[in-house]
């Protein structure tokens, strides 16, 4: 069996060029994670839509620049039996505002938000550890959470993919 991805834009949005990439990209990122039979959403929406989910839900009353909702329902169709892992929202105004912060380029800083997006829907949670701007090129300041370390190493694998030419 293979997954299911869907990507689509906030409303009102003009769709990046690049977006039908997406797919693409993450279809390996699942695979690399061992994903079969499951299926993720992923909207890019601005600051001020994902402000307000980052209100509703998590009681934070600011812009981020990722955030996951898990799912975990599980349904059948005509093609077999899949797992909705959940949904991913990422704002396209704060993704050039973090490449800059860390030093990297928009496509490298986008496949960043989506292994991060999938790896909270699998579960996992990096606490108060982020990687500051710089440090993931640093071996001294290397993450120590397993998430940051399995998101470091999934983007090592897939380095050579292009979403944002």
């Amino acid at each position: 069996m293979s997954n299911r991805i869907f990507v689509c834009m906030q409303e009102g949005m003009d769709a990046p060029e690049w977006l039908p990439k997406v797919e693409d990209f993450m279809t390996k990122v699942m695979k690399e994670l061992g994903y079969d039979g499951e299926e993720v959403s992923i909207m890019f929406c601005g600051d001020e839509y994902i402000r307000e989910l980052n209100k509703s839900y998590r009681n934070i009353d600011s812009a981020t620049d990722v955030l996951s909702f898990e799912n975990d329902e599980v349904y059948e169709d005509e093609e077999g039996k899949w797992k909705c892992v959940g949904d991913i929202a990422i704002s396209l105004e704060t993704l050039p505002v973090n490449a800059e912060y860390f030093d990297e380029t928009k496509n490298n800083e986008l496949k960043r938000l989506l292994v991060h997006g999938l790896l909270h829907l699998n579960g996992m949670d990096h606490g108060e550890e982020h990687i500051e701007g710089g440090a993931e090129k640093k071996p001294e300041s290397a993450p120590e959470c397993e998430m940051l370390k399995l998101q470091e190493k999934i983007l090592e694998k897939l380095k050579d993919e292009k979403i944002i030419i």
